[in-house]
């Protein structure tokens, strides 16, 4: 069992403002295990147990309609949490959380995050800053859904990933992000179909360069035009 003081994502955590000691005795409550691509964690409409805390990994979380249709809300990653709006909020998981590349999750079981919370208030305000930041994308992406049209989506979703997952590559920026074109469509709310497309004009106007499933950004400034993002 690692010690959550030598977690690489101990410091983007909900944990990152504690002693020594108080992570000694979060470490001793943990449940760490591993999982592989395509794994399930939990399952929307299943009760909440405890905490999710991602310490490598990425895992998508997606929720399911009537129609029976998958939508991506999110992708998780190193140093996020898994689970909490359900568990604070004592209602069923609204969606489900899958494994998209192997992953390493620590499980905190509900009884002792509560009395964690209890005695350090800084887990607490940390949990609150990141569901305030996962309403804010979520915000972000229903206005994105309405206001802009598939290809201005699909740029915006690129740079998203940038920020995220992206890794100097000489003159281009790989996005260290993997998905397929269908999770690509669910994220932007467009048909598979139309991604292909939109990701095949990016390349020919060597914006992009696809190979395989890695995608390289050439020209990101191109990307903030099409996704009508100023900087200023």
């Amino acid at each position: 069992m690692k010690n959550c003081k030598d977690c690489k994502a101990k410091d983007k955590g909900i944990f990152c403002d504690l002693s020594q000691v108080a992570l000694e005795e979060v470490s001793q409550h943990k449940v760490m295990n591993s999982y592989k691509k395509g794994q399930n964690i939990f399952f929307q409409g299943n009760h909440p147990m405890g905490l999710y805390c991602v310490s490598s990994g990425k895992i998508k979380v997606t929720r399911t309609g009537n129609d029976g249709k998958e939508s991506i809300i999110r992708i998780a990653g190193s140093g996020d949490v898994l689970g909490h709006r359900s568990l604070f909020s004592n209602e069923n998981y609204e969606a489900s959380a899958t494994v998209l590349e192997d992953a390493t999750i620590c499980f905190i079981d509900k009884i002792y995050i509560y009395s964690a919370m209890n005695e350090n208030p800084s887990i607490a305000l940390n949990l609150i800053e990141k569901l305030s930041k996962d309403m804010g994308s979520a915000e972000k992406r229903y206005s994105s859904m309405y206001q802009k049209n598939a290809r201005e989506r699909l740029a915006e979703l690129l740079l998203q990933f940038i920020t995220e997952y992206g890794e100097k590559d000489n003159n281009r920026i790989k996005l260290n992000i993997r998905l397929s074109r269908d999770e690509m469509a669910s994220m932007v709310g467009s048909a598979h179909e139309t991604v292909i497309r939109l990701l095949s004009e990016f390349k020919d106007e060597q914006i992009l360069d696809l190979e395989g499933k890695n995608i390289f950004v050439k020209d990101a400034e191109k990307l903030k035009e099409f996704a009508r993002i100023d900087d200023k």
